[in-house]
């Protein structure tokens, strides 16, 4: 198993930890440059009544806050679905070194689909970007979820 599975295994488990909460099951995990998990975080949007708490969001609040800075210059970030236009423009703004995800968003995502927060003129710094890490397995854990949901 490669590093980049080891980490989005991580971010796997945070997204099943999230759907046994009955949250929208994404996970999220921040990298420091030695390799070092810094921050993990499931989604919490329904448990905090926040619309902001996504998995992202709450990984890179936590890791900020460890590191004692508003910038992760030098961090990955992996998440098990593409990041919706919020959070990627947070990632921008947190300077994020390289962003890894699972499945593809085609109805909320904002990275390669949607307004493609990083392709845009005024985005201050755009992270590399590899998708399809793990992506069967990050698609089948968000289908199943709604399946189970509409019941």
């Amino acid at each position: 198993m490669t590093r980049f599975n080891t980490y989005m295994q991580v971010a796997l488990d945070e997204a099943r930890a999230a759907a046994r909460r009955g949250e929208v099951p994404v996970g999220a995990v921040i990298v420091a440059p030695s390799g070092e998990v810094v921050a993990q975080a499931g989604n919490r949007t329904r448990e905090l009544n926040d619309p902001s708490a996504h998995a992202e969001m709450l990984a890179i609040r936590a890791a900020c806050a460890a590191v004692g800075s508003e910038r992760l210059t030098g961090h990955d970030l992996y998440v098990t679905l593409e990041p919706c236009p919020m959070c990627a423009a947070v990632i921008s703004a947190a300077r994020i070194r390289r962003l890894y995800y699972g499945a593809a968003d085609p109805k909320s995502g904002g990275v390669a689909q949607g307004p493609r927060v990083f392709a845009h003129p005024q985005c201050h710094h755009v992270p590399e970007v590899y998708d399809g890490i793990s992506e069967a397995e990050c698609s089948a854990l968000l289908s199943d979820f709604f399946k189970e949901m509409r019941g």
